[in-house]
């Protein structure tokens, strides 16, 4: 008999898609921006920019390929031996899985050097074992440590040796049914799930079938099974802790001497090592002691380990010092941060040493000698080189990737300690090299970018976080200019998408089908009888996802950082999104009569009892206009014209009003134009002479060899004509829009 019981998850729910919780990532934090160079062609069609890729620029996709067919992992010594088998399935599921933990009861499972009793089943298809010490994440990893937002072909690497855990069919933000039954001889978990459907991030309209099986038998062996898959990326594998620590010096590399080089940022020798056999381990030294967490001087501070084979591409390794940037040249909270193909993400520092690792790069899979250099920079300019480490010769004998394409797999391979397979789509591209494409093709002549595509990147949500050097020269907005020449502008490009929104997605639809509702009313559908009679002809305006996503992108040029000094307290009213508390309506309403700002905040009512009922809430969709403050941060209203607001701190569900509305009990505290201005500065150029004209960048981009498809040209032109009535309603016709490339 199995048991299962429902354990308490916590969930981060992340109300702004993509562009929530990836913000504030260390291609928009740090200050030291490396410079984009052009990855493509362009040419232009009528109002649209067309971007064609060069030759694997943004990598090759690896789709999956092992629908009806069976994984067999037979345990081999400390590893196991894998085959690829003709589909073996179980039909009978067995019952409901009610939560995530199952109890064995008939006997004990061997994995990563144990027995285990139970284990916990995520709805993201993996099963771990042990408690993971943040409980697990079902919108990301299933008990892995992963993101909702990871890529496949990053993260697969990342979560070795974290958690011990199966990794039947890893895809964040999946949901559905999971099963289970023990037999004498094996326990048998199935999955029946979906992929998120009918939101804006979303790349379909209806659920969509996705079943696959795990078999664990009593003596260790492992199955995954793969009935019917409609989703073409995963991560499929074992992931047993491999932690030894045990450490083979396979070379140290003398740097060169810089004595004009702050000590923190001379390497004077490089360390490689191999280890337990599977990580490739670099430990910097440098002249004078690394610099600690926390310092200021870490912001700007970056090391590089390059890494080169022949027939393959360059591997970079990059240890990076980031931080928030603090107020008054004060800087936040500085950390490292390593980053790069197959990277572990943890920096260790001790003394004068840095030390990194991370699992063999797939593209060195078959090398056995590569050469690695090095080199360090610091300041505001990445190319500022303060010291290198010449190229030097490694042979990597000793190191094995665990790695593998499993359909290539020959019969009953291995073994292999850690093995697992990444199917995921194109590498998301640098937001950098996109504007360097289109800026030195076009000219300097774009304050925003817009990036559309056939095809997909490897990203679990349809649509795209956006940054950019906030060129304008604009101050009194909780955010400066910063690293423009990186982008290739001379001062005029301002923000962008930072990957590009697929054709084929819920939010390039110009409505949602007939019929389809979801009942959520985060999706549109929750709101179409509201937004037809909102419209002449009875139908809500077209692209409504797609405006959500552009508008509340672009509004965070100027939206939201800043904060309110109140009785000598700074009082952040954001930050990047307004507070939930944050009363922030919409100046010039959209489409609906009452609108929270598209960059966060809500509408509330003031019940004058101490409770407060919200009367629209902090969710960008539908798409929704700007708020005074918004507007304000932009220069197209004055000071004078932003009405005194609040901000609700503190809030408790207190019910709903008789409208169905939510009503909270919250603390209020009161914020004026003049509270933010003593915070930041007066907003320059002021609204008399700030700029009113803008221009947007429409581009659609394709792989190497390949023309833009019909659909792709007609959405993105259709998206950009509807953005302009947009940004001239949301803004009271205070300023326009154009999409012209010429």
């Amino acid at each position: 008999m199995l048991t299962y019981s429902g354990n308490r998850v916590r969930r981060l729910i992340v109300l702004f898609g993509l562009g929530t919780a990836s913000f504030f990532s260390p291609l928009r934090a740090q200050q030291n921006f490396e410079p984009g160079h052009s990855i493509g062609t362009i040419t232009t069609q009528g109002d649209l920019i067309v971007m064609e890729l060069n030759e694997n620029a943004l990598g090759k996709a690896n789709l999956f390929d092992l629908d009806h067919r069976t994984l067999r992992f037979k345990p081999a010594g400390s590893g196991y031996k894998v085959e690829n088998l003709p589909l073996d399935w179980d039909a009978e599921f067995g019952s409901e899985i009610t939560g995530s933990r199952v109890t064995l009861h008939n006997f004990s499972f061997p994995f990563s050097g144990q027995k285990w009793d139970s284990f916990a089943v995520g709805t993201t298809g993996t099963v771990t074992f042990g408690l993971p010490q943040n409980g697990p994440n079902e919108h990301g990893g299933g008990g892995f440590p992963m993101g909702r937002f990871d890529q496949l072909s990053v993260a697969a690497s990342s979560i070795v040796n974290t958690v011990p855990g199966i990794s039947v069919f890893l895809k964040p933000r999946m949901s559905g049914k999971k099963y289970a039954k023990e037999l004498p001889d094996r326990a048998v978990i199935t999955w029946d799930l979906t992929e998120p459907w009918g939101n804006i991030q979303d790349f379909t309209w209806k659920p969509t079938v996705n079943r696959f099986q795990l078999v664990l038998q009593k003596d260790g062996a492992i199955e995954m099974s793969y009935n019917q898959l409609a989703a073409r990326d995963a991560i499929v594998g074992l992931y047993p802790k491999v932690d030894s620590g045990k450490e083979k010096l396979i070379t140290s590399i003398p740097g060169e001497a810089h004595p004009q080089a702050s000590p923190y940022a001379d390497i004077s020798k490089l360390r490689v090592s191999a280890v337990d056999e599977m990580f490739l381990k670099i430990t910097l030294e440098t002249r004078g002691p690394a610099l600690a967490e926390g310092d200021p001087g870490l912001t700007g501070l970056r090391y590089r380990i390059y890494m080169d084979a022949p027939n393959a591409e360059r591997v970079v390794w990059t240890v990076r010092g980031i931080g928030r940037p603090g107020r008054n040249g004060a800087s936040g909270n500085s950390r490292y941060v390593a980053f790069g193909p197959g990277i572990a993400r943890e920096v260790k520092v001790s003394g004068n040493s840095i030390a990194i690792q991370g699992l063999l790069p797939a593209a060195f899979r078959n090398s056995r000698n590569i050469t690695i250099s090095a080199d360090a920079a610091a300041g505001e300019n990445a190319s500022n080189i303060t010291s290198q480490v010449p190229e030097h010769p490694v042979s990597l004998s000793g190191i094995r990737s665990p790695e593998v394409h499993f359909s290539s797999l020959g019969a009953n391979e291995g073994p292999f300690t850690v093995v697992y397979e990444a199917f995921h789509y194109l590498s998301l591209p640098n937001p950098r090299d996109l504007s360097c494409t289109v800026i030195n093709a076009l000219g300097d002549k774009f304050d925003f970018l817009a990036y559309y595509s056939d095809f997909r990147v490897d990203n679990q949500e349809a649509g795209t976080p956006s940054n950019g050097p906030m060129g304008g020269h604009v101050t009194g907005i909780g955010q400066t200019e910063r690293g423009i020449e990186s982008y290739c502008s001379a001062g005029r490009f301002q923000w962008g998408f930072i990957q590009p929104v697929y054709v084929g997605s819920n939010q390039m639809q110009e409505y949602p089908p007939a019929g389809e509702h979801t009942g959520n009313s985060r999706d549109i559908d929750y709101y179409e009888h509201q937004l037809d009679e909102s419209t002449p002809d009875g139908k809500m305006l077209p692209y409504n996802y797609a405006m959500s996503q552009i508008g509340h992108e672009m509004g965070h040029r100027w939206s939201a950082f800043v904060s309110a000094k109140i009785n000598g307290e700074l009082i952040p009213l954001g930050p990047t999104h307004w507070a939930r508390g944050l009363q922030a309506p919409v100046a010039f309403p959209y489409q609906r009569p009452v609108e929270a700002s598209a960059m966060g905040g809500g509408v509330w009512q003031d019940n004058f009892d101490g409770t407060f009922t919200q009367l629209d809430d902090d969710y960008y969709v539908p798409a929704t206009g700007y708020s005074y403050l918004d507007l304000y941060l932009m220069g197209l209203i004055s000071p004078a014209e932003v009405p005194t607001f609040f901000l609700l701190k503190n809030l408790v569900p207190a019910g709903k009003d008789a409208n169905g509305h939510p009503v909270f009990k919250a603390d209020r505290i009161k914020v004026t134009i003049d509270d933010v201005i003593a915070a930041e500065g007066p907003r320059q150029p002021a609204v008399g002479q700030a700029q009113k004209n803008f221009n947007t960048g429409m581009v659609v981009i394709v792989e190497h060899g390949k023309k833009p498809s019909p659909d792709l040209l007609e959405r993105t032109s259709a998206i950009g004509k509807q953005w302009i009535y947009y940004w001239s309603t949301v803004t009271g016709h205070r300023a326009s829009m154009t999409i012209n490339p010429h």
